[in-house]
């Protein structure tokens, strides 16, 4: 059985203006467990924009009609062969499976979000909690043979 290594919790605001602390944490996180367990800069990276985007659309979308007070909840979880993000919100749940992809060469004004989300893990999930908080769960993997 694989045991956690390390996590860190964090809790902000509904606020765009908090995403570079949100991103700062991140990479104290990343450069204080993830650089000396052997992952990538590019790996680390794409992790982080994946976490931007996260956030992003929780207080974009999720949070559009809630108070800029509303919280939101990220979990960092390091795993022996993996990082789990866990992004919380207060939003109404949806299913983003029912968000077409861009198409190469074409525009649309949403969903560039959860096809970088989706391309950048090695597997997502965004479910209701019993708690009716929505959570995404971005998984990826040190190794990328093991998705």
């Amino acid at each position: 059985m694989l045991t956690k290594v390390q996590q860190d919790h964090l809790t902000v605001k509904s606020d765009l203006k908090l995403q570079s602390q949100v991103q700062q944490w991140f990479e104290k996180f990343s450069q204080q467990h993830l650089t000396q367990n052997g992952w990538s800069d590019s790996q680390l990276y794409r992790l982080n924009l994946a976490l931007a985007e996260g956030f992003t659309n929780a207080v974009r979308h999720a949070h559009l009609a809630l108070p800029p007070e509303t919280d939101i909840e990220i979990r960092l979880s390091l795993w022996v062969d993996r990082l789990e993000i866990r992004i919380w919100d207060y939003g109404q749940p949806f299913n983003p499976d029912n968000i077409p992809e861009p198409k190469p060469g074409t525009l649309q004004d949403h969903g560039y979000g959860w096809f970088l989300i989706r391309r950048v893990a090695d597997h997502v999930i965004y479910e209701r909690d019993s708690d009716h908080r929505n959570c995404l769960l971005i998984v990826k993997y040190l190794l990328e043979s093991q998705h």
